[in-house]
C-alpha cells in the first residue's frame, strides 16, 4: 500500500514540476520586445468583481479569465487589438485597446446586467444554479428570495439537489446534514472558507438567519484544496455579503406557532477611504411545545403500550440564542484588499426534552453556554505584476456549556412525575465543559500565466476541552483534557487554456494528532493519558468540458480521507459516547456531473444530472445504545466497508420575472459492503443491506408566483409553493423488523405555503408563512418527531443601498 502510495504521490509532483516547468519558459516571452500587457478589474453595475469573468482577442487564441475578486491580466503584442468581455449573466462588451509600446496598461470594465439575470446559472437569482467556472461538482443558492421569509440558513439549503437536512426537533434541536449518501460529520461546512468546528450551537445552519448570507454553496463528493477539508461527503459554504455600500440597515422581526419568536438587524457602512464596519445580530425564542403522537409509559408499572398511542404536548423544551456579530477594517487598500477584525458573541439556553429514542422523556433537564469569538481576516490580490492572490485568516472559540441533571423526578409524556429512588434522569451531575477552538488557514493562489492556476492552502485546528463537576462541594476537574489538532495542507494545479474545457490536479496531506483519557479497568474508574498521531495522503481530478453550448460535463475523482471529530473521539460529555480508537474514513469518490443550461429570449431552462459512486472504507457509523437504567446513547463505530451509487436529478425554469419553478429528485444506494464479519470468516449478516438510519429516496418540488406593481407602484407580491418527500426507511438494520413499526420511519410528503408582500420597492415587507400545511406527521432521526402545521408572520425593513 505504501509503494502505492508513493507512486501516486511522484505521479502528481512530476506533473507539477513539469507544468511550472513549461510555464517558466512559456512566460518568459512576456517580457520581450513588442508585448504589452494590460491589467485590470471585471466589475458589476454596483462594482462589485465579477469572478472569472473572460476576455477573448477576437479573431486570435489569445484571452484570459478574471480571478475570484474580478481582477485580470492580458498580454499583448504592440497594436490594435478588439477585445470581448463577457461574464454569465451579463452583456458582453466589445472594446478596441491599442497598445504603442511594451509598458502595462490599466483599464477596467463595467459589464451591464442581462434583464434576465441569467448570471442565476452560475449563482442563481431564482433558486439552484450550477458554479459553472469550477470543475468540481458544486451548486450555489441564492438566498434573495428568501430574504422576506421566516427561513433560516438550513431551510435554504434543503433546496440543493441530494441534500436532506434533518432535525432531531423543533427551534434550536440539533441538526445535521445528508448529502449523496453520507450524513452529519461527513458533511463539513465553512462560513467563507472558514471551518465551523467548534464553533457552538448557536451558529448551526438552523439557527442562524437567511439574511446573514449572499449564498450557499454546495461541493458534492471531491472537494477543491481551496477548504483544507477532511470531508468525503462534501463541503457546504456560507459566503457573506462582499458588497461594500455606502449605507445600510436591515431589520425584520417573526412571531409564529408554538410562542416562536426571530428576529434579526444588520446595519453596516463603508467609507470613502476604505474604512468598513458591519454589524449583525439574530434572536430565536421557541417553547417548542408541539403535539406528537406516541405511546406513553405507565409510571406505576413502567411498561409502555406500543399498541396505544397517545396525542400529547411536549412541555419541556424552550429555547433561546442571542447572538452578535461585529467585523471592522479596511477594504481596497493598497496594502490590503481586506483586513477585517471580527468578533462574535453568544449566548443559548435548552431545555432537553427527550433523549436519543422519543421512548425517554425529561423534565427538568438543561443545558446552557456562551461562545465568544475573535477572528482576522487578510487578503491581498495582484501581488507580483498582478499574477498572486493571498488570503490568511485566524479564529479562536472560547465555548463554555453547562449541564445541568439534578432532577429527583421520573416524568413521561403526559407531564406526570413519580420520585425517582435517586436523583438525575439520564445521570446525576452538574457539568462545565470549556472548550478552546484554534484555527487558522492560509491559500496563495500564484498564476504564472493566464492559463494556468496554482493553489496552496494550509489549514490548522486545534481543540481542547476540560470537563468540570459542580455538584460536590469543591468543584472537580477532570485530569487529563481531550485534546486534537489536525493540520491539512492541499496543493492543486489547474489548466485552463480556453473557456472550452479545464483540468485540476491535487493532492492533499492529513495530518491528525490527539491526547486523552482512557480507561485502565473494567469499572473504568481508573485513567491513563493516551495519545496517537496519524498521517495520510489524498489525491484527485477534475475535468470540466463545455461539449455543446448549453452542455457541461464534469468529472471527479479523489481519494479522500476523513479525521475523526473530537465529538466522535471524546463524546460530548452527555448523550454522545466517544471512542478514542476510531480510525480515519478512506473513500475513493467519483462525481459525474451533465447540466443543460439554454436561454430563450424571456425564459431560462438549467437541466442536471448527477452520478455518484463513493467506495468508503473504515466508515464511521453512529449507532444507538442501552446506557443502561431504560436511558440510550450515541455510539461511533468504524464499520468496514461501505459501497454508495447513487443519482440525482433536478431542473429550474425561469419563465420573464413571474413565475420560477424547480424540483429536485435523489436517489442513494448506501450498502453494507463487508462480506464477513471484521477480524472472522463468518459471512456478516448485513452484507448487500441498506446501511441505517439513512434516507435513500428524497426528493422536492417549489413554484413561485411574482407580480410587480399588482397593487400599487412600487409593490411586489409573490406567492410560494413547496413540498418535501421522504420514502421510508429503517433506523437499524434492514434485517431487523423491516416490517415494524418500531424500527422505520413512514414515508412522508409535507407542504408549505409562502405569501409576501414587499412595498415601495421591497424596502418594507410582510410575510405569511404555513409550514405542514396538511399536519403530517414528520420524522428525521429514529423516532423524534418533529413539528406538525406552523403559522408564521414576518415584518422587515431595509433602508440605504
Amino acid at each position: 500500500m505504501n509503494s502505492i502510495i508513493c507512486i501516486h504521490l511522484q505521479k502528481i509532483f512530476l506533473f507539477l514540476i513539469v507544468a511550472l516547468g513549461s510555464l517558466y519558459t512559456s512566460a518568459s516571452p512576456l517580457f520581450a520586445q513588442g508585448i504589452g500587457l494590460i491589467k485590470g478589474h471585471i466589475y458589476s453595475p454596483d462594482r462589485e468583481g465579477l469572478s472569472f469573468a473572460t476576455i477573448a482577442v477576437q479573431g486570435e487564441r489569445r484571452g484570459c479569465t478574471a480571478n475570484a475578486s474580478g481582477a485580470y491580466e492580458l498580454s499583448l503584442p504592440i497594436g490594435h487589438h478588439t477585445l470581448i468581455i463577457s461574464s454569465l449573466g451579463y452583456k458582453k462588451q466589445i472594446v478596441e485597446i491599442t497598445l504603442s509600446d511594451s509598458t502595462t496598461y490599466t483599464r477596467d470594465f463595467v459589464l451591464e446586467g442581462e434583464s434576465l439575470q441569467l448570471r442565476s446559472v452560475e449563482v442563481v437569482a431564482r433558486g439552484v444554479g450550477r458554479l459553472r467556472h469550477t470543475a468540481f461538482n458544486a451548486v450555489s443558492i441564492n438566498t434573495q428570495d428568501f430574504l422576506s421569509t421566516n427561513k433560516n440558513l438550513g431551510d435554504a439549503l434543503s433546496r440543493a439537489p441530494g441534500v436532506k437536512v434533518r432535525e432531531t426537533g423543533g427551534v434550536g434541536s440539533d441538526m445535521n446534514v445528508t448529502l449523496d449518501g453520507f450524513t452529519g460529520r461527513h458533511v463539513k461546512v465553512f462560513i467563507d472558507g472558514v471551518p465551523q468546528e467548534g464553533v457552538g450551537r448557536s451558529f448551526s445552519l438552523n439557527n442562524i438567519p437567511v439574511s446573514y448570507a449572499e449564498r450557499i454553496e454546495v461541493y458534492r463528493g471531491v472537494v477543491p484544496v481551496d477548504f483544507g477539508a477532511d470531508a468525503i461527503g462534501g463541503v457546504i459554504n456560507i459566503v457573506t455579503s462582499r458588497k461594500h455600500r455606502p449605507w445600510y440597515l436591515d431589520a425584520s422581526y417573526s412571531y409564529g406557532s408554538f410562542q416562536t419568536h426571530r428576529s434579526t438587524l444588520a446595519l453596516g457602512r463603508t467609507l470613502e477611504n476604505g474604512l468598513s464596519f458591519e454589524l449583525n445580530a439574530f434572536q430565536n425564542y421557541s417553547k417548542n411545545n408541539y403535539w406528537i403522537d406516541t405511546p406513553v409509559e405507565d409510571l406505576i408499572n413502567g411498561g409502555i403500550d406500543r399498541t396505544k398511542v397517545e396525542h400529547v404536548r411536549r412541555f419541556h423544551d424552550t429555547y433561546h440564542n442571542e447572538a452578535i456579530i461585529g467585523k471592522l477594517g479596511f477594504i481596497r487598500k493598497p496594502w490590503a484588499s481586506r483586513l477585517l477584525f471580527g468578533l462574535k458573541y453568544a449566548h443559548v439556553y435548552k431545555d432537553i426534552q427527550a433523549g436519543v429514542r422519543q421512548d425517554i422523556v425529561f423534565g427538568e433537564r438543561h443545558r446552557y453556554g456562551y461562545n465568544l469569538i475573535p477572528s482576522l481576516e487578510y487578503t491581498k490580490d495582484q501581488l507580483l505584476d498582478g499574477r498572486m492572490d493571498i488570503q490568511l485568516t485566524a479564529g479562536y472559540t472560547r465555548g463554555s456549556y453547562t449541564l445541568v441533571d439534578t432532577a429527583s423526578y421520573r416524568y413521561n409524556w403526559r407531564g406526570e412525575r413519580t420520585e425517582r429512588n435517586s436523583p438525575g434522569e439520564q445521570g446525576y451531575g452538574i457539568t462545565r465543559s470549556n472548550e478552546d477552538n484554534w484555527t487558522a488557514s492560509a491559500s496563495i493562489k500564484y498564476r504564472p500565466q493566464d492559463r494556468y492556476t496554482l493553489v496552496l492552502h494550509h489549514n490548522f485546528t486545534s481543540f481542547s476541552r476540560r470537563s468540570t463537576s459542580l455538584v460536590a462541594r469543591r468543584a472537580s476537574t477532570s485530569p487529563i483534557p481531550d485534546q486534537e489538532i489536525k493540520n491539512i495542507t492541499g496543493l492543486s494545479a489547474q489548466y485552463r487554456p480556453d473557456s472550452v474545457w479545464n483540468a485540476t490536479l491535487f493532492g492533499k496531506y492529513y495530518a491528525q494528532h490527539i491526547t486523552g483519557a482512557i480507561a485502565t479497568d473494567p469499572l473504568q474508574g481508573q485513567f491513563a493519558e493516551t495519545t496517537r498521531s496519524d498521517h495520510y495522503l489524498g489525491y484527485g481530478l477534475a475535468v470540466s468540458a463545455q461539449l455543446l453550448r448549453p452542455l457541461q460535463a464534469k468529472i471527479s475523482y479523489e481519494k479522500a480521507y476523513r479525521l475523526p471529530t473530537s465529538t466522535e473521539i471524546f463524546g460530548d460529555t452527555d448523550l454522545e459516547t466517544g471512542k478514542i480508537g476510531l480510525r480515519p474514513e478512506s473513500s475513493h469518490n467519483i462525481n459525474l456531473n451533465l447540466s443543460w443550461a439554454q436561454h430563450l429570449q424571456e425564459s431560462m431552462l438549467l437541466i442536471e444530472a448527477g452520478l455518484i459512486w463513493r467506495d468508503t472504507r473504515d466508515y464511521i457509523q453512529r449507532n444507538v445504545s442501552s446506557m443502561g437504567g431504560g436511558n440510550y446513547g450515541g455510539v461511533y463505530v468504524n464499520y468496514g466497508k461501505v459501497l454508495t451509487k447513487g443519482i440525482n436529478l433536478s431542473l429550474r425554469f425561469d419563465y420573464d420575472k413571474w413565475l420560477s419553478l424547480g424540483g429536485s429528485y435523489t436517489l442513494m444506494d448506501v450498502r453494507d459492503n463487508q462480506k464477513h464479519s471484521q477480524g472472522g470468516q463468518l459471512i456478516n449478516a448485513g452484507y448487500g443491506l441498506r446501511m441505517p438510519n439513512l434516507p435513500y429516496s428524497f426528493g422536492g418540488i417549489d413554484v413561485t408566483l411574482r407580480r410587480k406593481h399588482l397593487l400599487g407602484k412600487g409593490t411586489a407580491l409573490s406567492f410560494t409553493y413547496d413540498n418535501q418527500y421522504v420514502k421510508s426507511f429503517t433506523f437499524y438494520s434492514e434485517g431487523l423488523g423491516i416490517n415494524a413499526r418500531d424500527y422505520s420511519i413512514p414515508t412522508q410528503l409535507s407542504h408549505n405555503l409562502t405569501l409576501t408582500l414587499g412595498l415601495s420597492n421591497n424596502r418594507y415587507a410582510l410575510s405569511l408563512e404555513c409550514r405542514n400545511l396538511t399536519d403530517e406527521r414528520l420524522y428525521d432521526n429514529y423516532s423524534l418527531q418533529k413539528a406538525g402545521r406552523a403559522l408564521y408572520a414576518k415584518l422587515r425593513i431595509h433602508l440605504g443601498h
